[in-house]
């Protein structure tokens, strides 16, 4: 019998058993709702404080008062985005006993916390090593913070800005970033687009991670040498099956979010078991709970769907006075909030944060006397990522599902489901404004003409219930249906559909889907976008033997791209190293190239297909031209990295892992080891990376599939384990097992929980 540990805590009601099973997984059963969320936060304080902490300091702007005056810039950033209106709208916005779980949840946090008073050598080693203390959470602090959730698209409307100024023209930024469905680009009436560089380091200070004096390294998702990546690096696969496509007769949900890698993950696998409640899966450790999992008689996952939630506003500002904005007629005040910021080592810093009627200035030109501002949906009640989902989680049928979406504020999401009844489902949800007289792709001046009429209505986001292809599935690609309203323009930019069509090749081809065969898709590194590009070389003809062998190398290869393939290794090097960068420097003037920060992946297979109007005259000579002098520049450049012999090159020797936590640059342990790793920006299994040393940077570190009604044989994983603390045995016991495809079981029922625990633990009122 494993001996329990106690902790005698404030705020209890009655008793909770805390089990950790074998694979770090914890398991709440509480007597009341009010204890078992009370359990969720003091466990998730107890397995992941310094990333729970660090959180709350990044979203509220308080990282000075820990780390110094370094930090005061970022943290007046992120006060800029902070939720700012009624707090009650605010609650009442998720359901009536939101601010309950949230009041409970950090109450639990806070009884950790004070534990450790009492215990001070079980503190993370972090907050020694930067010598400060954790904070304690109120409340609001789940909800106020806004800058950590994922809405699109004002960078996006930025660059187009930058790009189109920079003489890029309409149909060349078609190529940067692809418009669905078909729109023409209009420039707002009484726009500049001559904007200046640096418009937005604010709002990125406001959304970035916290990056630590002194860290060397640099950040993952910077642009390296070559060409820009393609448009968004992160999204998320996710798929529900019918039972009559199943092998079992029952559906199978799966679900695997693609974020940027980190030590510990973004994701935290929980089951809370209280009356009335019984629900498992992943959250992020920082929010009550779960927002990808199940409970008794439902399946839920969720992707981005990528609505364009973001307007960039141009202001003129009063020539003799700054702080007086232009608005219709007349001129508004700026309203300027000073707050004081607490610095470690210094005295409080008063700083003057300002706002217009549409949201936060975030830059000011004094020489051509313009503000800048970032309107965004984060301003609007109900709009804390994912916080949401704390009522569809009780959700029990398809009903009660689209009714707990209703008010789905942020991200935007494609929800998925399924039920013990067989059914299955798809909802879009997310506040997307309706925008008067522009279509939200570029800024607009600020001046009234360009405004906001309300929201569209989760009932008018599209959805489908028990599809007739048996299945549906989602990879943040362009899914709006036929015959659509255009009026509602919920968003033009999209992912690429590489990953999505991928999924459905494989899942339309099997009427008999298991469990291991879910799991195998979402390992799947085969890249249809590479056969497609593959299938065009195969029309090209070499003109000396490099690209004889060159065009051997790619032309037999499956479109594998495991660690271990040659074909791989060449083909992504040339496909973004070489190609993507001749092709857009032909393509792209030059002082469009000069600002382009991203380009459309797909519409450039389609050029390699069918070469036609970016190649000008003759453009199938071109077009092989091009590919001929791209591949002997790809095929030296691997000859300097791997070696003269292709049989010995390997994808993985250039494309390996790297799971960074904040301090790894202090402490290598603290990061699991680098390892070589298949896949590509365009697989099931997604593997972004950066150009300059092909590391990766974003990608499923957490996957499950889950058997609906067979709750037990349902599976996880989370790399690169489950707790944040160095010192659990769960740091980063399921890394080696994420790397080699595996799962973890999804453990439900008690008695199987039972069978399988590894530690327990009391939590008793004190």
């Amino acid at each position: 019998m494993i001996e329990a540990v106690d902790y005698r805590v404030k705020g209890l009601r009655g008793p909770v058993e805390l089990i950790i099973d074998e694979w770090g997984i914890p398991h709440l059963y509480a007597e009341n709702t009010d204890d078992v969320f009370f359990a969720q936060g003091f466990n998730a304080a107890r397995d992941r404080l310094f990333q729970i902490d660090l959180w709350r300091r990044r979203g509220l702007g308080q990282l000075a008062e820990a780390f110094g005056p370094e930090y005061v810039e970022q943290d007046q950033a992120a006060r800029l985005f902070l939720y700012r209106g009624d707090l009650e709208r605010e609650w009442a916005s998720y359901g009536p006993d939101a601010e309950q779980i949230a009041t409970q949840f950090t109450t639990g946090i806070n009884a950790y916390v004070d534990w450790l008073d009492d215990h001070p050598d079980q503190l993370p080693p972090e907050f020694g090593m930067l010598d400060y203390r954790p904070a304690k959470w109120a409340p609001e602090d789940v909800v106020r913070v806004r800058s950590h959730a994922i809405i699109h698209n004002v960078t996006s409307e930025l660059a187009r800005a930058r790009f189109l100024h920079a003489g890029g023209g309409s149909e060349a930024d078609k190529l940067r970033r692809r418009i669905e469905p078909e729109h023409d680009i209009e420039i707002p009436d009484g726009l500049d687009l001559d904007i200046p560089s640096g418009v937005l380091r604010t709002f990125a200070l406001a959304a970035q991670q916290v990056v630590f004096t002194g860290d060397p390294r640099e950040p993952l998702l910077r642009v390296g040498e070559g060409a820009p990546p393609p448009a968004d690096q992160e999204g998320s696969n996710n798929w529900t099956i019918h039972g009559s496509r199943t092998a079992t007769g029952r559906p199978i949900l799966a679900n695997d979010p693609h974020r940027a890698y980190s030590t510990p993950s973004l994701r935290y696998v929980a089951h809370l078991v209280a009356p009335g409640l019984d629900v498992i899966g992943a959250g992020e450790p920082a929010l009550p709970g779960v927002s990808i999992g199940h409970n008794d008689a439902i399946a839920f996952g969720l992707t981005i769907f990528p609505i364009d939630g973001q307007d960039v506003y141009v202001y003129d500002l009063d020539p003799d006075d700054h702080t007086r904005y232009r608005y219709r007629d007349g001129w508004e005040n700026l309203e300027i909030v000073t707050e004081s910021l607490a610095v470690r080592g210094e005295d409080e810093r008063k700083v003057d944060l300002t706002f217009t009627r549409h949201g936060p200035v975030v830059h000011t030109d004094v020489q051509r006397s313009k503000a800048y501002v970032v309107r965004s949906t984060w301003s609007e009640p109900g709009t804390a990522a994912y916080f949401g989902s704390i009522g569809y989680m009780r959700a029990r049928s398809w009903p009660e599902f689209r009714e707990a979406l209703a008010n789905w504020g942020a991200p935007g999401e494609n929800q998925v489901y399924a039920d013990i009844e067989g059914n299955i489902g798809w909802k879009a949800a997310g506040f997307v404004p309706k925008r008067v007289g522009y279509d939200g792709l570029l800024p607009v001046p600020g001046d009234g003409r360009y405004e906001w009429d309300g929201f569209f209505s989760s009932a008018e986001f599209p959805e489908i219930f028990n599809p007739d292809e048996g299945f549906w599935a989602t990879a943040n690609q362009f899914n709006l249906p036929d015959g659509y309203p255009a009026e509602r323009a919920l968003s033009y930019e999209w992912f690429d559909p590489g990953r999505y069509q991928r999924m459905v090749e494989v899942l339309a081809a099997n009427e008999n889907v298991t469990m291991q065969d879910a799991m195998r898709l979402q390992t799947d590194v085969n890249s249809l976008a590479a056969r497609e590009v593959v299938g065009a070389l195969r029309d090209v003809a070499p003109d000396d033997d490099v690209t004889t062998r060159a065009l051997e190398l790619l032309t037999c290869w499956d479109g594998e791209t495991s660690a271990e393939s040659a074909g791989a290794a060449l083909f992504e090097v040339w496909i973004m190293r070489h190609f993507a960068r001749a092709y857009l420097r032909m393509a792209v003037p030059p002082a469009g190239m000069r600002v382009l920060e991203t380009f459309d992946y797909e519409g450039m297979r389609e050029s390699l297909r069918k070469p036609g109007p970016v190649f000008g005259v003759d453009a199938e000579r071109k077009r092989d031209e091009l590919v001929r002098s791209s591949l002997r520049a790809a095929y030296a450049d691997l000859e300097g990295m791997l070696g003269d012999d292709p049989a010995a090159w390997r994808w993985g020797d250039l494309h390996r892992t790297t799971i960074p936590h904040p301090l790894g640059f202090l402490d290598p342990s603290l990061e699991p080891p680098s390892l070589p790793m298949g896949g590509s920006g365009t697989t099931v299994n997604v593997a972004g990376y950066r150009l300059s040393d092909f590391l990766l940077t974003a990608g499923a570190s957490f996957r499950t599939v889950i058997d609906v009604g067979e709750w037990d044989n349902s599976v996880v994983i989370n790399t690169p384990g489950q707790s944040g603390n160095p010192s659990s045995k769960h740091y980063l016991d399921l890394h080696d097992r994420w790397h080699q495809g595996e799962y973890v079981p999804l453990l439900y029922s008690r008695e199987a929980v039972e069978q399988h625990a590894d530690e327990r633990h009391r939590l008793l009122p004190e």
